[in-house]
């Protein structure tokens, strides 16, 4: 089996674990308070996947000197992880993450990335039309560099469902407002890091979560999982409305990453099953043994199944 993983604005991670962290401060940190990894979602889609054996092809654009050493960094993850980026003249971006143990609290700094001439954009739509045949599964997320569409991820999944590809999605309101125009994935996880904003609406109460992602089914997505006020989860098919709810304190700065490990996860899990509300509480387990790590690293398989104990899920509707 092997997956594409579709990250269209990469970018060089850094974390720094700053304990009581202030601001209008000076912070001297130790060589281990501070880590550099390649990153961008459906990088670390892939790093996960790699994890638990499964091959995958990474895939965007990506330039400049900080597009070089992200390359480099990859490809030392894992021999299971191959890149077929379109080079671009423009710099890859910089994302900055302070987590704070002492406060529990996550804080991050992303950059918007380069400007993608159009192009690279159809050269990108040409290379993936060609790679996307030798996969299983294709993972389109993450956010988009400027110049490039919001409705690219529909383009992209027109194209892979034309080759009988399962499609997963995870990216923000717009991108998902206008991709749907052109087609639908079959599991959708909205990424509410910024706003909790789906169909240019703010989301407030659990009805409202669940109205969207009542909404978003009639597209023709097969599965919706939405994260309520990092609390818990709210999954939405077409058979019904179901609540995640962790059994445990969740440790809130150690979140980096944890949306992207639910990813990975499902993406693992639909290879073993077709059943949807398996492949998302295996998503769920994963992100919550995610929280027992301090640094942005993949939780192994053991302690996904571990985590299996720490919560429970009620059908609602």
């Amino acid at each position: 089996m092997a997956v594409l993983s579709v990250c269209m604005n990469p970018a060089l991670d850094r974390e720094f674990y700053i304990n009581d962290f202030k601001i209008d401060k000076l912070h001297r940190l130790s060589f281990e308070m501070s880590k550099m990894s390649p990153g961008g979602k459906a990088i670390n889609v892939a790093i996960d996947l790699a994890t638990y054996g499964v091959k995958t092809i990474v895939t965007g654009f990506i330039g400049g000197y900080i597009g070089n050493i992200v390359l480099t960094e990859l490809r030392k993850v894992s021999d299971l992880i191959t890149t077929n980026f379109v080079h671009i003249d423009g710099e890859t971006r910089e994302n900055i993450a302070i987590i704070d143990e002492t406060n529990h609290t996550l804080t991050e700094i992303n950059s918007a990335g380069p400007r993608v001439p159009i192009e690279d954009i159809d050269h990108f739509l040409r290379r993936f039309s060609l790679i996307v045949s030798s996969a299983d599964a294709v993972v389109i997320s993450g956010s988009l560099p400027q110049g490039v569409p919001n409705q690219i991820y529909g383009d992209l999944t027109k194209i892979a469902l034309k080759h009988g590809k399962k499609v997963f999605w995870e990216t923000k309101d717009e991108i998902i407002q206008e991709s749907l125009k052109i087609s639908a994935p079959c599991i959708l996880r909205p990424d509410f890091r910024k706003d909790k904003i789906l169909f240019g609406r703010e989301l407030v109460t659990q009805e409202d979560y669940i109205d969207a992602g009542k909404e978003l089914i009639k597209y023709g997505i097969k599965m919706v999982v939405l994260s309520y006020k990092i609390d818990y989860d709210i999954v939405v098919t077409q058979d019904g409305v179901w609540f995640l709810k962790p059994l445990v304190e969740i440790e809130h700065s150690h979140l980096l990453g944890t949306g992207d490990t639910y990813m990975a996860a499902m993406v693992y899990k639909c290879f073993k099953s077709d059943n949807l509300v398996d492949i998302a509480k295996y998503g769920y387990a994963a992100a919550l043994a995610k929280t027992w790590y301090r640094a942005k690293v993949p939780p192994k398989l053991e302690d996904i199944e571990k985590a299996f104990e720490k919560f429970k899920i009620e059908r609602v509707e």
